[in-house]
């Protein structure tokens, strides 16, 4: 395959995994914001989900305060934020059209039909009406793609590049979310937080769970009250839980595995090294060392990978 069209392929997938992810982050924070609390809270919540997109600089020097209605304009319409859903959708659709040979046509149509809906729907004043709807719809816009692709492609190079970029696109994004979402809360090891504290964070667990699709999963898995370490173990170690690192990483082996040539060796084994040290790795060991290190680790690597992936297959060569 053409490392132009592996490009293309392998960054529509990624750009439409991200709309997926920035939806469901915005979605927990907006759900959380209606829970009482101070607005001091609520700030550094917003806040947090800027530094999950490593934005927070970026949004400050065109808005400042960083509130509620800002954030949400910001990462959602603003076609200059190129991790806005808006612009993530566009993103991704150039990039279909760009390869449109390649795909079938009922992928070509979702994507197609996604990027004039969304414009639709903004135009129209939809998102202010109700955003959570509008962020269900753009989960449900990219559980159809991702449907649709292993639906109608042939099971060729086309379509492991394209889940090499859903996968690689989703364990960084969930790295973060854990990051950020736990670095917010962090007092909750340590036992210290006051009765009404701990009624609060139940909810702030419960949203971080289902921001991932994975409260109903958490009751099945664990059959027991939300813990923190339980909650990292499952969007972290966990190979059965879909979102989590360590089933993101599987799916990026798997797909480099049917890829890779001579030359691409030495990728495969890195991505091979950073799924062993999920697979054998235990949550006490990773939260008695510290999260944080663990995950700012696991995000260098990752992009590493992901940086090693462009040099082998996706940049076109040069003349």
């Amino acid at each position: 395959m053409l490392s132009r069209t592996a490009d293309h392929l392998f960054w529509m997938s990624r750009y439409t995994e991200r709309a997926e992810n920035t939806a469901r982050m915005l979605n927990v924070n907006y759900e959380t914001s209606l829970l009482p609390q101070s607005a001091a809270v609520a700030e550094v919540g917003w806040q947090g989900l800027l530094s999950i997109s490593e934005l927070l600089p970026s949004y400050t020097a065109l808005h400042g305060e960083v509130n509620a209605r800002g954030v949400m304009e910001f990462m959602v319409k603003d076609e200059d934020n190129p991790s806005s859903i808006i612009s993530c959708l566009r993103a991704a659709r150039e990039n279909a059209r760009a390869v449109r040979g390649t795909l079938t046509t009922e992928v070509w149509e979702t994507q197609n039909q996604t990027w004039l809906e969304v414009n639709r729907m903004l135009k129209s004043g939809e998102f202010e009406r109700d955003p959570g709807k509008f962020f269900e719809w753009v989960k449900f816009r990219s559980h159809l793609s991702r449907g649709v692709t292993v639906g109608t492609m042939l099971m060729d190079e086309a379509l492991h590049f394209m889940r090499l970029g859903t996968f690689l696109e989703r364990a960084d994004n969930t790295a973060r979310l854990v990051d950020v979402k736990f670095h917010a809360v962090e007092s909750d090891f340590f036992g210290n937080a006051s009765e009404k504290d701990q009624e609060y964070d139940f909810y702030h667990w419960s949203a971080i769970l289902r921001s991932v699709s994975g409260f109903e999963i958490y009751r099945k898995v664990y059959r027991d009250v939300i813990k923190p370490e339980r909650v990292a173990e499952l969007l972290i170690l966990r190979p059965d839980m879909p979102r989590s690192l360590h089933a993101s990483l599987n799916e990026v082996v798997s797909n480099l595995h049917l890829v890779a040539s001579d030359q691409a060796s030495d990728t495969l084994r890195h991505a091979g090294r950073l799924r062993a040290d999920l697979q054998f790795s235990r949550i006490d060991e990773i939260l008695a060392t510290g999260l944080h290190a663990f995950l700012t680790q696991f995000l260098d690597r990752v992009n590493g990978l992901g940086g090693r992936i462009s040099r082998d297959f996706l940049v076109p060569a040069t003349a």
